[in-house]
């Protein structure tokens, strides 16, 4: 098992209120099968929102293999007002 500690921003903070969670997740899990894990959290919150994820501060282009003691931000697309 890994633990990992979650940033959420926006939308995500708003839909699972919540600013950070820490999970403890299964050897081999990857970023895209977190945000799956994510979106279900949030029961539909979420849906049609399109998010960036950065792992220990580096935004991510592909799915990665996450570690244990990573840092993975959901960061949805900037608002304003």
């Amino acid at each position: 098992m890994i633990k990992i500690n979650i940033k959420c921003f926006s939308q995500v903070k708003y839909a699972l209120d919540t600013d950070e969670l820490r999970l403890e997740l299964k050897n081999g899990t990857t970023s895209v099968e977190l945000e799956k894990m994510i979106r279900e959290k949030s029961k539909g919150k979420l849906d049609g929102i399109s998010m960036r994820i950065a792992v220990n501060q580096k935004y991510i282009p592909n799915d990665i293999k996450l570690h244990d003691g990573d840092e993975v931000a959901f960061i949805p697309p900037v608002q304003g007002g």
